[in-house]
Protein backbone atom coordinates (compact mmCIF):
# COMPACT_ATOMS: atom_id res chain seq x y z
CA UNK A 1 0.00 0.00 0.00
CA UNK A 2 2.97 2.58 0.71
CA UNK A 3 4.31 1.77 -2.72
CA UNK A 4 1.08 2.42 -4.21
CA UNK A 5 0.14 5.87 -2.00
CA UNK A 6 3.97 6.80 -3.33
CA UNK A 7 3.10 6.53 -6.75
CA UNK A 8 0.01 8.13 -6.89
CA UNK A 9 2.09 11.48 -5.15
CA UNK A 10 4.97 10.61 -7.40
CA UNK A 11 2.50 10.36 -10.69
CA UNK A 12 0.46 13.38 -9.39
CA UNK A 13 3.90 15.71 -9.12
CA UNK A 14 5.59 14.76 -11.97
CA UNK A 15 2.40 15.05 -14.20
CA UNK A 16 1.15 18.48 -13.03
CA UNK A 17 4.11 20.09 -13.28
CA UNK A 18 5.64 22.50 -16.49
CA UNK A 19 6.97 19.95 -19.09
CA UNK A 20 6.69 19.94 -22.84
CA UNK A 21 3.15 18.00 -22.85
CA UNK A 22 1.67 20.57 -19.66
CA UNK A 23 2.88 23.73 -22.16
CA UNK A 24 1.85 22.16 -25.69
CA UNK A 25 -1.71 21.61 -23.66
CA UNK A 26 -2.17 24.98 -22.43
CA UNK A 27 -1.43 25.99 -26.02
CA UNK A 28 -3.98 24.11 -27.04
CA UNK A 29 -6.42 24.84 -24.49
CA UNK A 30 -6.00 28.85 -25.48
CA UNK A 31 -5.97 27.35 -29.27
CA UNK A 32 -9.37 25.11 -29.36
CA UNK A 33 -10.44 24.88 -25.71
CA UNK A 34 -10.96 21.73 -23.68
CA UNK A 35 -13.60 19.72 -26.28
CA UNK A 36 -10.99 20.38 -29.25
CA UNK A 37 -7.95 19.18 -26.73
CA UNK A 38 -9.18 15.65 -26.25
CA UNK A 39 -7.68 13.67 -28.57
CA UNK A 40 -4.84 15.83 -27.49
CA UNK A 41 -4.77 14.43 -23.88
CA UNK A 42 -5.82 10.99 -24.73
CA UNK A 43 -2.64 10.78 -26.76
CA UNK A 44 -0.80 11.69 -23.82
CA UNK A 45 -2.53 9.10 -21.52
CA UNK A 46 -2.11 6.29 -23.98
CA UNK A 47 1.79 6.93 -25.41
CA UNK A 48 3.03 7.10 -21.47
CA UNK A 49 0.94 4.16 -20.73
CA UNK A 50 2.41 2.30 -23.95
CA UNK A 51 6.25 3.61 -22.83
CA UNK A 52 5.37 2.36 -19.62
CA UNK A 53 4.34 -0.70 -20.55
CA UNK A 54 7.23 -1.67 -23.10
CA UNK A 55 10.06 -0.12 -20.74
CA UNK A 56 8.72 -2.56 -18.28
CA UNK A 57 9.25 -5.19 -19.89
CA UNK A 58 12.50 -5.31 -20.94
CA UNK A 59 13.61 -2.16 -22.78
CA UNK A 60 14.68 -0.24 -19.51
CA UNK A 61 17.39 -2.24 -18.26
CA UNK A 62 19.26 -1.84 -21.48
CA UNK A 63 18.50 1.69 -21.58
CA UNK A 64 19.99 1.93 -18.08
CA UNK A 65 22.90 -0.23 -18.67
CA UNK A 66 24.23 1.49 -22.29
CA UNK A 67 24.90 4.86 -21.00
CA UNK A 68 26.00 6.03 -25.07
CA UNK A 69 22.21 4.99 -25.84
CA UNK A 70 20.75 6.69 -23.44
CA UNK A 71 22.77 10.13 -24.17
CA UNK A 72 21.81 10.15 -28.07
CA UNK A 73 18.67 9.45 -27.16
CA UNK A 74 18.55 12.20 -24.69
CA UNK A 75 19.88 14.56 -26.89
CA UNK A 76 17.80 13.71 -29.70
CA UNK A 77 14.45 14.60 -27.17
CA UNK A 78 15.96 17.78 -26.43
CA UNK A 79 16.80 18.05 -29.55
CA UNK A 80 13.10 18.10 -30.60
CA UNK A 81 11.46 20.02 -28.00
CA UNK A 82 14.11 22.52 -28.64
CA UNK A 83 12.58 22.69 -32.04
CA UNK A 84 9.00 22.64 -30.70
CA UNK A 85 9.60 25.64 -28.82
CA UNK A 86 11.27 27.62 -31.26
CA UNK A 87 7.82 26.69 -33.47
CA UNK A 88 5.75 27.65 -30.92
CA UNK A 89 7.97 31.31 -30.35
CA UNK A 90 7.77 31.73 -33.89
CA UNK A 91 3.78 30.79 -34.05
CA UNK A 92 1.81 33.68 -35.68
CA UNK A 93 -1.92 34.27 -34.48
CA UNK A 94 -4.78 32.54 -36.57
CA UNK A 95 -6.51 34.93 -38.59
CA UNK A 96 -10.45 35.92 -37.61
CA UNK A 97 -12.47 33.17 -37.88
CA UNK A 98 -10.23 30.11 -38.37
CA UNK A 99 -9.88 27.51 -35.69
CA UNK A 100 -6.75 25.73 -34.86
CA UNK A 101 -6.00 22.28 -35.59
CA UNK A 102 -5.36 20.30 -32.34
CA UNK A 103 -2.43 17.79 -31.66
CA UNK A 104 -4.31 14.55 -32.58
CA UNK A 105 -4.06 11.02 -30.60
CA UNK A 106 -1.65 9.83 -32.64
CA UNK A 107 0.49 12.90 -32.50
CA UNK A 108 0.32 13.14 -28.81
CA UNK A 109 1.13 9.42 -28.28
CA UNK A 110 4.54 9.26 -30.54
CA UNK A 111 5.42 12.56 -29.30
CA UNK A 112 6.05 10.63 -25.67
CA UNK A 113 8.77 8.59 -27.22
CA UNK A 114 10.69 11.83 -27.63
CA UNK A 115 10.02 13.80 -24.61
CA UNK A 116 12.64 13.74 -22.33
CA UNK A 117 10.61 14.27 -19.18
CA UNK A 118 8.11 11.56 -20.18
CA UNK A 119 11.32 9.06 -20.60
CA UNK A 120 12.59 10.28 -17.22
CA UNK A 121 9.51 9.89 -15.26
CA UNK A 122 8.60 6.33 -16.68
CA UNK A 123 12.52 5.44 -15.84
CA UNK A 124 12.02 6.82 -12.41
CA UNK A 125 8.67 5.14 -11.91
CA UNK A 126 9.35 1.80 -12.93
CA UNK A 127 12.89 1.57 -11.01
CA UNK A 128 10.75 2.97 -8.04
CA UNK A 129 7.54 1.45 -7.80
CA UNK A 130 7.65 -1.30 -10.62
CA UNK A 131 8.62 -4.38 -8.49
CA UNK A 132 7.07 -3.41 -5.11
CA UNK A 133 3.66 -3.26 -7.19
CA UNK A 134 3.89 -6.30 -9.67
CA UNK A 135 5.26 -4.90 -12.74
CA UNK A 136 4.82 -2.22 -15.03
CA UNK A 137 0.45 -2.60 -15.44
CA UNK A 138 0.02 -1.00 -12.31
CA UNK A 139 2.38 1.62 -12.80
CA UNK A 140 0.61 2.49 -16.06
CA UNK A 141 -2.61 2.41 -14.57
CA UNK A 142 -1.85 5.10 -12.14
CA UNK A 143 -0.45 7.46 -14.56
CA UNK A 144 -3.64 7.56 -16.66
CA UNK A 145 -5.87 7.62 -13.66
CA UNK A 146 -3.66 10.36 -12.36
CA UNK A 147 -2.72 12.16 -15.44
CA UNK A 148 -5.71 12.65 -17.39
CA UNK A 149 -7.24 15.05 -14.21
CA UNK A 150 -3.39 16.92 -14.45
CA UNK A 151 -3.74 17.27 -18.26
CA UNK A 152 -7.06 18.97 -18.19
CA UNK A 153 -6.10 21.45 -15.73
CA UNK A 154 -3.35 22.78 -18.05
CA UNK A 155 -5.86 23.27 -20.70
CA UNK A 156 -8.77 24.86 -18.90
CA UNK A 157 -5.85 27.36 -18.39
CA UNK A 158 -4.76 27.91 -21.79
CA UNK A 159 -8.78 28.41 -22.32
CA UNK A 160 -9.39 30.59 -19.21
CA UNK A 161 -5.93 32.56 -20.51
CA UNK A 162 -7.23 33.16 -24.21
CA UNK A 163 -9.85 35.73 -22.84
CA UNK A 164 -6.32 37.75 -22.01
CA UNK A 165 -4.28 37.06 -25.59
CA UNK A 166 -7.33 38.00 -27.97
CA UNK A 167 -4.82 40.55 -29.46
CA UNK A 168 -2.16 39.45 -32.19
CA UNK A 169 1.21 40.73 -29.70
CA UNK A 170 -0.59 39.32 -26.97
CA UNK A 171 -0.79 35.79 -28.34
CA UNK A 172 2.89 35.95 -29.35
CA UNK A 173 4.49 37.41 -25.56
CA UNK A 174 2.16 34.02 -24.56
CA UNK A 175 3.58 31.56 -27.61
CA UNK A 176 7.22 33.01 -26.82
CA UNK A 177 6.77 32.31 -22.74
CA UNK A 178 4.93 28.81 -23.31
CA UNK A 179 8.29 28.38 -25.41
CA UNK A 180 10.38 29.87 -22.65
CA UNK A 181 8.24 26.97 -20.31
CA UNK A 182 9.21 24.37 -22.99
CA UNK A 183 12.84 25.00 -22.32
CA UNK A 184 13.14 25.49 -18.84
CA UNK A 185 11.05 22.54 -18.25
CA UNK A 186 14.26 20.83 -19.41
CA UNK A 187 16.60 22.43 -17.33
CA UNK A 188 16.77 19.09 -14.89
CA UNK A 189 17.12 16.72 -17.96
CA UNK A 190 20.33 18.77 -18.64
CA UNK A 191 21.46 19.39 -15.11
CA UNK A 192 21.15 15.10 -14.63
Amino acid sequence: MDALIGLVGFAAVTTITPGPNNAMLMASGATVGLHGSWRHMAGIVLGFAAMVLVLGTGLAPALQSDPDLRCVMQAAGLAYVFWLAWKIARARPMQAGSSGRPVGLWQAAAFQWVNPKAWAMVLAALATYGAALGGPLPVAAIFAVVGLPCHVLWVVAGARIARLIDAPERLRLFNIAMAGVMVLSMLPVLLA
